[in-house]
This record gives C-alpha cells, sequence and structure tokens, in this order.
C-alpha cells in the first residue's frame, strides 16, 4: 500500500474509532443521564403510555386515568372528586409536572420504583401491559368530607390524626382546586393553571401544612405542659401566682383578658377553662425563653415534618422576655402550622407519647399484592404520662363547662381549647378561629383534630375558635368513631 492510501486507511480507522468510542459514551456513560433529560419527549411518551396507577382511601380509588385526545400522551390523570382530596394528592399532570403525593409516590405509580422490578421482569415474560402501583393512604373519608363540607366556602384548614399511630385521617385546605383542570397538555389546561396561580385566595396554596399562623390561646395547653414539666406548678386545681392587672416585664403595657372572666390567681384547669391571658403569659416568663423552646420543640415545632408530604416548620423563637410572654398565649412571632397544632392534642391524647405524622400505610404491587408497610414511630416524647393526664383533666373542662361546649359529642369524653389568634398590624386584621381537640372511647382515643377558620366574611365579634371552629372538630372527631363501629 502506497503512502498517501495508507494515510487514508489510518484517517479513516481513528474516525471509526472515534465513533465507537462516541456511541459507547452515549449508551452507557450518559445513558441514564440522557433518559431522564427533560426535553427527551420519548421518555415522557412512555410516562404517558399506559395507564397511572392509583391513590386508595378506605379501599376505593380516588384516583384515575383516562385516555387523552389529540396527543402523542395516551393517558392522564382524573380525580373522582378533586377539591377534596387535592390536599392529600397534590397534582399530576402532562404539562407541569406533579406535586405531594403525586411527586413523591411517582416512581410506584407509574410502575418504574425499584420496589416493583420483579414485576416488571415478570410481565416481560407474560407479555402483560405495563401498569402502574397503587398508593394506600391511611386516610378517613367520612372525615375527610366532615372536614371539607364544615370548613365550606372559608379560607381554612383541618388536619386529624390517630393519637396512637400518628396516622393522618383527615387533611382539608379551602379555599380548594381541581387537579383535573389542568391535568393533560392543551392551551386550555395551561390557561385553567394560569387562573389558579392567579387566584388572591390561593386554591393551591395547602394550608394545613404550608401555612403558619399565630395559634392564640390553643398554644396555652403546651405553656401549660412547659408549666408541669418544669415542676413550676403541680397541682392543676391549687391557686397560681397570677396578680390581675399583670404587667409585661420590661413594659408598662399591661396583659389583657378577654370580658369579666376570674383570672386572679386562677389555678391551672381555670385558667384554661376561661382562657386567662395573664395566667399563662406569666408562665411564660417566670419559665423564659429557653424551657418554653425545649417544651415546643418535645411538640415538634422549630423543624420540617414529612408526612411524607413536607410540612413547614412551625416556629416558637428565641425572643426577648415581653415578646417571649406573648408568644406563650399563642401570639407575638409565635407561628404554627395546622399539623403541628394536631400534633399538639395527639401527644397530649396519647398520654404524652407523639407518634410521627404519615399519610401512606402501604405500597402495592400491580397486582395488589404490598410492597410496603409502614411501621408506626415514635417521634418525641413530649411530656411525661401523669402530666399529660392532668392537661386531658383541664382540656375536658374546657369541652364539658367552659368555652369550648359546641364540641361536645354525647357519650364521647372530648378534650379541647378554643383559640382566636389576632394578627395583622396592630392586630387590625380579622383574627383566626382555632380549635383543637380529641375524642376518647372505652379503647382510648381514636382522633385528634386542629382546625383553623380564617373568615373574611364574619364580623370580627363574632370570630371564635369555640362558635366557628369548634363545631367543626366535633364533625370530623364524629366521623371518625362512627366509621369504626
Amino acid at each position: 500500500m502506497n503512502k498517501p492510501l495508507r494515510r487514508i486507511a489510518i484517517f479513516c480507522g481513528i474516525l471509526i474509532l472515534a465513533l465507537l468510542i462516541r456511541d459507547n459514551w452515549l449508551q452507557y456513560v450518559r445513558a441514564d443521564e440522557l433518559n431522564s433529560h427533560k426535553y427527551n419527549r420519548r421518555v415522557e411518551i412512555e410516562r404517558y403510555a399506559h395507564e397511572r396507577g392509583d391513590i386508595i382511601v378506605d379501599g376505593k380509588a380516588i384516583t384515575g386515568s383516562v385516555e387523552t385526545e389529540d396527543s402523542d400522551f395516551t393517558y392522564k390523570r382524573v380525580w373522582k372528586d378533586g377539591p377534596l382530596w387535592a390536599p392529600v394528592t397534590g397534582y399530576s399532570s402532562q404539562a407541569f409536572g406533579s406535586s405531594q403525593l403525586e411527586n413523591l409516590e411517582d416512581g410506584i405509580l407509574t410502575g418504574n420504583s425499584d420496589q416493583l422490578f420483579f414485576d416488571r421482569t415478570l410481565s416481560m415474560f407474560t407479555g402483560d401491559k405495563k401498569r402502574g402501583g397503587n398508593v394506600v393512604t391511611t386516610l378517613n373519608g367520612d372525615a375527610q368530607k366532615a372536614a371539607f363540607e364544615g370548613l365550606g366556602k372559608k379560607k381554612g384548614a383541618v388536619v386529624a390524626l390517630d393519637p396512637k399511630t400518628g396516622a393522618i385521617l383527615a387533611l382539608a385546605s379551602t379555599p380548594s382546586y381541581d387537579p383535573s383542570v389542568f391535568a393533560g397538555n392543551s392551551f386550555k389546561d395551561s390557561d385553567d393553571r394560569q387562573q389558579l396561580l392567579k387566584d388572591k385566595d390561593k386554591p393551591m396554596l395547602n394550608r394545613a401544612l404550608r401555612e403558619t399562623y399565630p395559634p392564640g390561646s390553643t398554644f396555652k395547653v403546651v405553656t401549660a405542659a412547659a408549666a408541669l414539666e418544669n415542676g413550676l406548678y403541680d397541682d392543676i386545681d391549687a391557686k397560681t401566682d397570677s396578680p390581675l392587672p399583670w404587667t409585661l416585664p420590661q413594659s408598662t403595657v399591661q396583659l389583657k383578658n378577654e370580658g369579666s372572666i376570674p383570672c386572679k390567681d386562677a389555678s391551672l384547669r381555670e385558667a384554661l377553662r376561661w382562657s386567662c391571658n395573664t395566667v399563662f403569659g406569666k408562665i411564660s416568663d417566670d419559665l423564659g425563653n429557653q424551657k418554653m423552646i425545649e417544651q415546643t420543640d418535645k411538640f415538634g415545632f422549630n423543624k420540617e415534618v414529612f408526612t411524607p408530604v413536607r410540612a413547614d416548620a412551625s416556629i416558637y423563637p428565641e425572643d426577648n422576655r415581653p415578646q417571649n410572654a406573648m408568644a406563650g398565649i399563642g401570639q407575638a412571632s409565635n407561628r404554627t402550622t395546622p399539623l403541628q397544632m394536631a400534633m399538639v392534642a395527639a401527644a397530649i391524647a396519647n398520654d404524652g407519647k407523639l407518634m410521627d405524622p404519615y399519610m401512606v400505610a402501604e405500597r402495592q404491587a400491580p397486582n395488589l399484592d404490598p410492597v410496603y408497610t409502614h411501621e408506626p414511630e415514635e417521634l418525641s416524647r413530649a411530656l411525661s404520662g401523669e402530666n399529660a393526664q392532668k392537661v386531658q383533666q383541664m382540656m375536658e373542662t374546657v369541652v364539658n363547662d367552659g368555652t369550648g361546649t359546641n364540641a361536645q359529642i354525647p357519650g364521647v369524653t372530648v378534650g379541647g381549647k378554643t383559640g382566636t389568634a389576632q394578627h395583622g398590624l396592630n392586630n387590625s386584621e380579622k383574627p383566626y378561629a382555632w380549635f383543637i381537640s380529641y375524642a376518647k372511647t372505652d379503647n382510648g382515643s381514636p382522633v385528634a383534630v386542629a382546625v383553623v377558620v380564617e373568615d373574611g366574611n364574619a364580623n370580627r365579634d363574632d370570630i371564635s375558635g369555640g362558635g366557628l371552629a369548634a363545631p367543626i372538630a366535633k364533625n370530623v372527631m364524629k366521623a371518625v368513631i362512627d366509621s369504626k363501629k
């Protein structure tokens, strides 16, 4: 071979070698990156080529899949009652991705999870169509409906927990939205989503998990727990050192009580019954900011909670003495999610043991065989069993003969605490109505509830936790109790 031909042959060989190296680089080194790339439409086409698995409540699917018209995506997601379940499931959209359970459990629902490897391998030999698995939730359908209908057209949220396990029984947020309206990838889907995003009432905001509010007087049960746990008081029926009037520390401002209620040196039981600001503000000051923070940490404050959907951290802040006193009655910079206050009520109902809240009970393969079952876990010991039972007695007095009588259920022991949380510049905005509670039967406590209502249409003087929130909590608790009969 002459020299020019040899050079051409070597050059061609180098080109072929470069092509082989490049081909192997793309097929093996960058395969995963290219498969998951957001601009690889083949991946998205395959993703929507089969029916998505379902999210299950009470043994029934609350989601489904329907064929898409005029699209290379074969199937899209639909919901049986979108506004009712959106705070639980989130959305799944061909154009806008997914959120909450639809996002976190996407591997199971699409059938791509490693937990379904055996099922996928078996289907290769049997020729069965690829199917997604199911996600079985802890939600109670009757309780969810009672929460959603109770809130009605008002802004607000409801969370119900099983105190013994941490299972989430209800998770409602209003106003809500129907995820089905933008589950496709058409121009109409995009327009409908934009309308939701522009809505000033924020229907896509999950108020149960992602909104923090001043907890108002519902927080006084935490302050009472701190007083008992730190030995400031032992007997809930003995007088406290609570002068009236009481002036905030380092200040000339007197802390006020609502109306002419008997708060001077009131016992812990009577102070909670009548919601005495002066008693609990002074307790918070007597204990000091650090001890209050330590107690709130035991209840789950100051860190995010994963259900597995993330809930914002509730904050009991480091603060000066007057602000700490106000935080002790649920005001100042004290901020909490409805989930957090449900956790407080659940820990007290469960004799001081706080369970980790969760909403996924089981993951199922397409043939309904379980591939994962959740085991309840203790999150912390919020307070001793003895002190938890003392707080229970106080909360039961609130419902039996105090501000929470609207939560009474015939034949059932109910404990609760009302709250009316001030907010806005100089407390100029209409307050939030709160109620936290639990119910007890012969088999212990099956449910603890937190309700917050933002009723912008109500008269300011008509807004109270006992009036607006307690009836909702009552109906949710009753729904859970009735479902177990």
